[in-house]
């Protein structure tokens, strides 16, 4: 039986990160805003921005689409972590 670090939750214990080539907050180039940092589903694969931004996009997406998972989207091997919002779990990545 596999045992699971009780720091990491179900969602974040076999994760194999999918990034995404675009550096832009979708849905606020939409709306024509700005974003502090950015998130990539690992569902669906939106990215979106952080909740340092004023429109939390990758939260409110969380909430209309229960999709569990977003990974960082920052070029620091240091910044880059996984985030469950289900179980409030962030995981260091090491791509």
């Amino acid at each position: 039986m596999k045992r699971m670090n009780k720091n990491i939750c179900k969602h974040l214990s076999d994760l194999k990160p999918k990034g995404s080539t675009i550096n832009y907050c979708e849905a606020c180039v939409k709306i024509n805003d700005t974003w502090v940092h950015l998130r990539v589903c690992q569902t669906c694969g939106a990215t979106l921005c952080c909740d340092s931004s004023k429109n939390k996009h990758a939260s409110k997406h969380f909430e209309e689409t229960g999709h569990p998972v977003v990974i960082s989207n920052l070029p620091k091997p240091w910044s880059q972590f996984a985030w469950c919002y289900v179980d409030k779990k962030k995981k260091p990545l090491v791509r």
